[in-house]
């Protein structure tokens, strides 16, 4: 059995603009998404991860390249993976003077699956009280956790997720938040499609970077945040600080545009080391934080760097 639920192999997609040019929407992608867990995939606007989505499911057709759904080739394959396979690209139809459980008895029979598995989806995404209200009277997150239902009806492997939290408020990305962590714990395979960068930071175990249809990185996401660690101190002479801790051959960040110059920014992997250093010089710390990167940083400098070898490659053109 593979260990990668997804797989694509220098896959590219073209599209054929009005005025008969072509525009790359993909382009010598290669994608790995490990079985188990919550893996982020990521990119601006217009980078590539709907038209990558959709060429998955069999909603596009590549240009060039290969995919592999469970170690089998799609879209050639397609028929035999699809029930281990859930999605939500688009806004599901449902009926709005139904009930949400009404929308999904229907939906369950006409697939041929248990009516138990109703059950068990109203529970997964913690519908369960509200599953009797009508689906105009739910909220947009309360829609969307209906949505993934929907999917989980047929207990799919594979959960792909385009941007389930766009328009949500705060209290609807974190319901949404929460059942994809659930559904992860669980054993289920989610690809999370997304731009809300702490969210999935918050929920995702890995995470594929693209830009311009590209990769830009991948990998588990403690390994793209990097593992150095750094701490924001306050002492009562900074300038003095920053001079002992330098001949104690530490790392201190320059001041940075709208500092307070009170706080200093040392590298380090010991707080401890920081502590005595500057108490032998009887300089007293009144703060010590850690200050640990964060992927929207990671994303920001990745998908800025990729920017700017466009514009460089476009005026070389």
């Amino acid at each position: 059995m593979s260990d990668l639920v997804i797989e694509t192999t220098d896959l590219g997609k073209e599209f054929r603009t009005r005025k008969g040019g072509l525009r790359v929407a993909v382009r010598g992608l290669n994608l790995a998404v490990p079985r188990g867990g919550v893996h982020g995939f990521l990119g601006p606007n217009g980078s590539g991860k709907t038209t990558t989505i959709r060429m998955l499911l069999g909603l596009a057709r590549a240009t060039e390249g290969s995919m592999r759904l469970f170690g089998e080739p799609v879209p050639s394959m397609l028929p035999s993976v699809i029930d281990r396979v859930g999605a939500v690209v688009e806004s599901p139809k449902f009926s709005p003077n139904f009930t949400g459980r009404q929308n999904l008895s229907l939906l369950a029979r006409s697939i041929g699956v248990p009516r138990a598995r109703v059950d068990a989806a109203v529970e997964t995404v913690s519908l369960t009280g509200r599953d009797g209200d009508r689906y105009k009277s739910y909220s947009l997150g309360m829609k969307q956790r209906l949505a993934i239902a929907a999917t989980l009806l047929k207990d799919p492997e594979l959960l792909i997720l385009d941007e389930p939290t766009n328009g949500l408020d705060p209290a609807g990305i974190r319901e949404i938040r929460d059942t994809i962590r659930d559904l992860g714990e669980a054993g289920v395979t989610v690809l999370l499609s997304s731009h809300i960068l702490a969210e999935v930071q918050q929920v995702c175990s890995s995470a594929t970077i693209i830009g311009n249809g590209r990769m830009l990185a991948s990998g588990r996401v403690d390994d793209l945040l990097g593992g150095g660690t750094s701490y924001r101190l306050a002492v009562a002479d900074p300038a003095a600080a920053r001079r002992v801790l330098e001949e104690a051959s530490f790392v201190v960040a320059p001041p940075a545009a709208g500092d307070d110059g009170q706080h200093l920014v040392v590298e380090s992997d010991d707080p401890a080391a920081l502590t005595r250093t500057l108490a032998a010089a009887e300089l007293w710390l009144t703060e010590l934080t850690a200050v640990r990167p964060d992927l929207e940083t990671v994303f920001l400098e990745l998908t800025a760097a990729d920017t700017l070898g466009s514009d460089r490659r476009a005026v070389g053109a």
